[in-house]
């Protein structure tokens, strides 16, 4: 005689697989939907979509691309900034690092200027004075200037996105409702059947046009506090090189 034992499943595993059947069932209930609504909508909420479809993209590109952009300024600035404080003097930009940091960019400007000015920088227990500090103050500030506007390379777009794409969304929204009005004076009475597929096309592009605007309103404003602080470092900075320079030749 043979004894088959049966395991039961509990009702915590029974909750979980209703659960996650639940979910894919919504899921595909909701994509079918979409599907639905998309292949009803006429030929200008196609192309609207379209149009939003292409502003997301490039969008997000842009997204990337800075999000990148800034940590990548945060590892370098933060690794040059520590070398050169550790630093006595005025020092040559390649001995401190060869970083594309902004920071090794504007003490470069600046370390040029002094270059012209006194000629090879050595140790010198007597060294020359300088012609013109306020130049080399000048040289770091254009340099600042520079890094700032390269830094808000690709703004613009965001700003464009964040504020024109809801009014690409209502421009479907309201040729929706037209769709809906001209379906509904056809059909010569008042039906959901003669209606739907224009408020469909209306509801479709405003959620488009928010999805689009809404991300790029958000990314803009972090983006913009971002460059406004390392302008601000920038500054700074420029004032602590000025202040070693005056130091070491004055």
């Amino acid at each position: 005689m043979f004894l088959a034992y049966v395991t039961f499943p509990t009702p915590r595993q029974i909750s979980t697989f209703a659960e996650g059947h639940t979910i894919l069932l919504f899921n595909a209930v909701l994509a079918t939907d979409v599907t639905n609504i998309l292949l009803q909508t006429g030929p200008v909420a196609r192309g609207v979509l379209a149009i939003l479809l292409l502003f997301s993209l490039i969008e997000w590109a842009m997204i990337f691309q800075k999000w990148g952009m800034f940590g990548r300024i945060r590892r370098q600035s933060a690794q040059f900034l520590q070398v050169f404080r550790a630093t006595r003097g005025v020092a040559s930009p390649q001995a401190l690092t060869a970083s594309s940091s902004p920071f090794a960019s504007v003490y470069a400007a600046g370390y040029r200027e002094l270059q012209a000015q006194v000629g090879g920088i050595a140790p010198n227990p007597h060294p020359p004075k300088l012609k013109s500090l306020s130049a080399v103050t000048v040289n770091m500030q254009l340099a600042c200037a520079e890094e700032v506007r390269r830094a808000e390379k690709g703004m613009s777009w965001l700003a464009t996105t964040g504020s024109v794409s809801p009014f690409i969304g209502l421009f479907g929204t309201v040729w929706g409702i037209i769709d809906a009005f001209a379906g509904l004076g056809n059909a010569g009475a008042a039906s959901l059947r003669a209606v739907a597929p224009g408020i469909a096309e209306a509801l479709i592009t405003t959620a488009a046009g928010l999805a689009t605007a809404i991300p790029a309103v958000i990314f803009y404003n972090q983006f913009l506090q971002n460059i406004r602080d390392l302008a601000q470092r920038l500054d700074n900075f420029a004032m602590e090189v000025t202040a070693q320079v005056e130091k070491a030749f004055n």
